[in-house]
């Protein structure tokens, strides 16, 4: 299965996943757990080879090493490991082939099924419990037909194999002269934790949404005090980073709508996210991003978001 192109026409909170699953041993018996991913992160599904197994020597106990697939040496992850689930062993068990932050991975799974379109808006946050899992790495649930379908953050997955690069992305290189404000809307909490830290340290006073639909609620908040007391949006806040896969409403819509808006379009706009990259950047610029930076450039983030703010024309903002 190769991706192609996904035909969906940017900013109409729509998205393409792929679904899979692994299945369970229990007490029971087996259990079939489904589990999705983004179609834009997934490059093809393959066959595992035979004898492929961890080492007591990989750096975790989820790695198992790397397989040859044409010119490249690929890194294969068993996610039923990583998730602490036991899995029921099987025969052709399919590795998804993924693509995102510049790296090219492999995760085992039991099966993948089908892909599915369905909209941002039905894509619920995950529940307290989920959240609080020590792999945390569940960003939503979806309902399709007869189940519910668990949204998995694979950069979670490999931020946590690669702790060093965590650390580095928390170092803030620049600090503002200026005090700044900023909206800054992420999906993943330890994602969050990490901007809102860098944006702190560079002189930012931020403001931290969960998704894109808080976001856009914090901006129509903005919008009713620019109408009541007659000033510019800018007056408010000096930028809006967001993240471009998130529940209830995208990155791409919420750009979208604030370029869009009679009121708000003078904000600047920075899409942050793993996805981006010289194949799509057409996507953020067909809803006006004004800025696009992909997570591997996250040591750099705040800076471009400083540079942006300051040779930004201030249109309509008051004194």
């Amino acid at each position: 299965m190769s991706q192609t192109d996904i035909l969906l026409e940017t900013g109409t909170n729509e998205l393409e996943i792929i679904e899979f699953f692994i299945d369970e041993v229990t007490p029971d018996g087996v259990v079939r757990q489904y589990f999705g991913v983004n179609v834009a992160k997934v490059l093809e599904v393959v066959e595992a080879p035979e004898g492929l197994e961890g080492s007591e020597a990989a750096v975790h106990p989820s790695f198992l090493g790397t397989i040859p697939l044409r010119d490249l040496i690929l890194p294969v992850v068993d996610l039923s490991v990583w998730l602490d689930i036991d899995r029921s062993p099987a025969e052709n068990e399919p590795i998804i082939v993924t693509e995102f932050n510049a790296m090219i991975t492999g995760f085992l799974v039991s099966g993948v099924t089908q892909i599915h379109r369905v909209f941002w808006a039905d894509v619920e946050p995950p529940s307290k419990y989920v959240s609080s899992m020590e792999t945390n790495c569940i960003t939503g649930t979806v309902k399709i037909k007869d189940r519910f379908v668990l949204m998995l953050d694979l950069e979670q997955v490999l931020a946590d194999l690669d702790e060093s690069g965590q650390t580095q992305a928390n170092l803030s290189s620049v600090v503002s002269d200026e005090r700044y404000r900023a909206l800054v809307a992420d999906d993943s909490t330890s994602v969050r934790q990490l901007l809102e830290s860098n944006f702190t340290q560079a002189n930012f006073e931020v403001t931290m949404a969960r998704d894109g639909a808080e976001a856009w609620a914090v901006l129509e908040g903005i919008k009713a005090k620019c109408a009541s007391e007659g000033k510019s949006p800018l007056d408010y806040l000096d930028a809006v980073v967001s993240d471009v896969e998130m529940p209830q409403m995208d990155g791409y819509t919420l750009t979208r709508k604030v370029k869009e808006d009679p009121v708000l379009k003078v904000l600047p706009v920075v899409l942050f996210s793993s996805l981006i990259s010289k194949s799509v950047l057409h996507k953020g610029k067909a809803v006006m991003a004004d800025e696009q930076v992909t997570k591997p450039e996250f040591h750099g983030l705040t800076e471009k978001v400083i540079n942006l703010i300051r040779g930004w024309e201030r249109p309509g903002a008051t004194a």
